[in-house]
């Protein structure tokens, strides 16, 4: 086994998803009474817990695989659960270290990748304690699958400065934060970017629209996979809380909207960040106050109809 194997460890993932070719109704979503337009704490005591901070979750576009992240005292694991034999598992930790964090699950649009950050170095002469984006490929067998060791998504994302939080669009765009044109007094605040995939590699990344970006801290962005709406977290002075949920919408130009506060139905005095948007299109989820919660899409009609008026 080379050093690296020895940073990461994952967990092989020994579950044949051709098991589970439709999941019952009562099993979709981890057997919850699914919410309308009011946000609730996500499968508690399952995946979100009073006794830890659990934060970015993302499932496959199958349904029957769930991934996300727990904090404990500032130190960060992947966790995994999925369906058998007609029930979800005890989730299990599929990446961690005792000194390295490992955050902000998410899948390639195809699902051959898992996405994360992690604030491992990215060579024995990497000195900068700063956090990169890294992915591992998927391997498939007869009798399920294994994640790879890690690979670093490579220089045009990662600079010396932190890059956070993943999402794609359907052609494999990829949309996060980095600080890395931030001064050196004002490191805490980040803006979004956008890098498009082309002949296999992701491009020089593209500072999104000021409609968006701000002076102050924009992190944590969900785009939709149609690149219709993108949902990301910022401070700013007319929030709710420490760190509120922002969304711009598409207009009929192509251009981003003048992003808007979700509003206090999702924001409150705390800090809501992590935003992701189920694959059927019907669930939004995001943590709160260090737990998951999720609500109806239908509260982003609420915030369009809003905006109308």
């Amino acid at each position: 086994m080379t050093k690296r194997s020895n940073i990461l460890l994952f967990l092989c993932i020994a579950i044949l998803t051709s098991c589970n070719p439709k999941i019952p109704n009562n099993l979709i979503y981890i057997d919850q009474s699914q919410p309308f337009n009011q946000p609730q704490v996500f499968a508690p005591n399952f995946i979100s817990k009073d006794t830890i901070a659990e934060f970015g979750s993302v499932f496959n576009k199958k349904g029957d695989e769930f991934f996300f992240a727990i904090d404990n005292k500032g130190h960060a694991k992947i966790n995994y659960t999925t369906i058998k034999d007609g029930q979800w598992l005890e989730p299990i930790t599929i990446v961690a270290h005792p000194t390295y964090s490992y955050n902000d699950p998410f899948l390639s649009p195809d699902e051959t990748r898992l996405y994360y950050i992690s604030n491992m170095p990215r060579n024995e002469t990497d000195t900068i304690a700063d956090f990169d984006i890294w992915y591992a490929e998927k391997d498939e067998y007869d009798w399920g699958y294994s994640w790879s060791e890690p690979i670093n998504a490579g220089h045009e994302i990662n600079t010396d400065a932190n890059e956070f939080y993943i999402s794609f669009s359907n052609d494999g765009a990829m949309y996060f934060a980095t600080n890395k044109e931030n001064y050196e007094d004002r490191k805490h605040d980040f803006n979004i970017f956008k890098s498009v995939f082309e002949n296999g590699k992701f491009q020089t990344p593209i500072k999104v629209s000021d409609a968006i970006n701000s002076k102050r801290y924009e992190a944590d962005v969900f785009v939709a996979p149609d690149e219709s709406y993108l949902i990301f977290c910022s401070a700013r002075r007319s929030g709710f809380g420490r760190g509120d949920l922002y969304i711009s919408f598409k207009d009929e130009s192509g251009n981003w909207t003048d992003a808007i506060n979700m509003g206090e139905t999702i924001n409150s005095e705390g800090h809501e960040i992590c935003p992701f948007v189920t694959h059927d299109g019907k669930y939004f989820f995001y943590t709160s106050n260090q737990d998951i919660y999720w609500v109806s899409t239908g509260v982003f009609d609420v915030i369009k109809n809003r905006v109308k008026k």
